[in-house]
């Protein structure tokens, strides 16, 4: 069975950086995207990237690029975001999700619990 398992929240100043990871497990092919969300409280969940586990290909939403970037463990099946210049308009819940057709199409066959990130002013 296909689980993952975001990590690496927490609370963090204005200004500053986190890495979150995205740990499958149950999978041996690399023909997968991840994608990464973010839901705060009483919002709607946004839809932050989404990455070819294959080839790297990434796409990020608007509101983060710049500031977000995500990268792929060939060893392993991980998948991080690096959250850099983060302001307290980036607290959420922080998870991610596999597409097993890899496409990237906005539609995900598995999802992951979430994580707390906390930007502090």
């Amino acid at each position: 069975e296909v689980q993952l398992q975001a990590s690496g929240g927490g609370l963090v100043q204005a200004g500053g950086s986190l890495r979150l990871s995205c740990a499958v497990s149950g999978i041996t092919s690399d023909d997968y995207a991840i994608g990464w969300f973010r839901q705060a409280p009483g919002k709607e969940r946004e839809g932050l990237s989404c990455t070819r586990r294959r080839d790297g290909t990434t796409w990020l939403a608007g509101a983060v690029k710049g500031r977000f970037s995500v990268f792929k463990d060939n060893a392993k099946h991980v998948m991080y975001l690096q959250m850099d210049r983060l302001t307290p308009e980036d607290t959420s819940i922080y998870s991610c999700a596999l597409d097993l057709t890899g496409m990237c199409e906005d539609y995900y066959d598995y999802k992951g619990q979430g994580t707390l990130v906390t930007v502090s002013s």
